[in-house]
């Protein structure tokens, strides 16, 4: 027993006590080097994002100066410092786009519309690429998801300025019925803005929409009634709806500011014989209409003669009975010429309290002349010009 003893003497105190000691200190060695490697990790990572960051810098501003070509490099360097970085994928997508790359361009945007559906920037990039293809259906759907998504600043200036741009796109395009309800879309949300309310007008003008540019351009006037634009266009749209009277006050209003306007001037003189030989406004007596019935009758006749004599067609020198004229019935120059003589003493009855009807009966015939004249010899003038346009807007020539 001593013996076993003597030969297996027990472990010295101290160090018993040293072992936790030295773990412990293992440790604090253990967790001091993994600190300074993460903190490597960690500065490395930063510098790579700062390398990344100043290649971004550097496309960005190669996109600035115009040069997007340059600029790819640039930011296929700063992703491949930062590959998860949004807006380098966005800006490269972008000068992809630029220089007419669509395919790779579009790989990059439908990557990241796949993550944020909603975000606005990247479905104006995708529609500008639907843009670059000439897609109307392909960038009406994706203006709209940017001007109804989430903008990161100033969410209302931005969905107007996006609807601005599609409608821009849509005429280009000629699609005229969608940038029309584009444009009733955007009025509705116009701050109190003569300038945007003016675009806007413009905008309907060339849409051939002259009811909507009206509305508009009467906004203009109500902000700034001095306006030569709004009264110019006014009176512009007032005219191709047949409004003649708003015509006349309106580009009256006009020259008054500019009186060398001759576009201007050229439209308010027709708009004035207009009124002053239309025999059907509410105001006038019935002397009045009959003198302007038969003036119009009369100068109808000699406009088809020129025409005729213009386009060496021989006219019948002899009148035709009434009977015989209504049997001819066509509206070709010999016909109408028929259809105008066995008419013409009908003129003197137009006093008559039993020919209620005759008025329209010879203005009808006045203007089936000015319209086939004006196919056959050219756009007329002046008067004839007048009774052309006049009897296009009969019911609202007084309006």
């Amino acid at each position: 027993m001593e013996y076993r003893n003597a030969m297996n003497p027990p472990a010295p105190r101290s160090t018993a006590r040293r072992t936790p000691l030295v773990l412990a200190v293992l440790t604090l060695i253990a967790i001091a080097a993994f600190a300074a490697v993460s903190r490597l990790v960690t500065r490395l990572k930063a510098n790579e994002k700062q390398i990344g960051w100043h290649s971004f810098e550097a496309g960005v501003a190669e996109v600035q100066s115009g040069r997007p070509e340059r600029a790819l490099d640039d930011f296929r360097a700063a992703l491949s410092y930062d590959r998860d970085n949004p807006q380098y994928q966005l800006s490269l997508a972008r000068a992809l786009r630029d220089t007419g790359r669509l395919n790779e361009a579009e790989a990059y945007l439908l990557h990241l519309w796949e993550a944020s559906p909603q975000d606005s920037t990247i479905n104006l990039a995708l529609a500008r690429l639907a843009v670059r293809r000439q897609s109307v259906e392909e960038a009406l759907r994706y203006y709209h998801n940017a001007i109804y998504g989430a903008w990161p600043t100033d969410a209302d200036k931005n969905r107007r300025q996006t609807r601005f741009e599609l409608i821009e796109f849509l005429l280009k395009q000629n699609a005229k019925p969608q940038a029309q309800a584009e444009l009733m879309a955007l009025a509705q949300v116009l701050p109190p803005d003569s300038a945007q309310h003016l675009t806007v007008a413009d905008l309907m003008r060339q849409t051939q929409d002259y009811q909507g540019a009206l509305g508009q351009y009467q906004i203009v006037l109500k902000l700034d009634h001095a306006n030569l634009s709004a009264l110019a266009g006014a009176g512009d749209c007032a005219f191709q709806l047949g409004q003649y009277r708003t015509a006349e006050k309106y580009l009256q209003q006009a020259l008054a500011i500019q009186p060398g306007n001759t576009p201007v001037r050229a439209q308010l003189q027709t708009a004035n014989l207009i009124l002053q030989s239309d025999p059907f406004l509410r105001h006038i007596s019935d002397a009045e209409r009959n003198r302007r019935i038969s003036v119009a009758f009369a100068h109808a006749g000699e406009r088809l003669q020129s025409c005729a004599q213009s386009r060496n067609i021989d006219l019948p020198a002899k009148p035709a009975s009434e009977s015989s004229a209504q049997s001819s019935g066509g509206n070709d120059l010999q016909s109408l010429w028929v259809r105008w003589q066995a008419a013409r003493p009908r003129v003197r009855r137009l006093n008559s309290p039993t020919n209620a009807d005759l008025p329209d009966t010879l203005m009808d015939l006045v203007q089936e002349i000015e319209q086939q004249t004006a196919q056959r010899c050219g756009e007329p003038s002046g008067l004839d010009l007048a009774l052309l346009l006049g009897a296009r807007g009969r019911e609202t020539a007084d309006q």
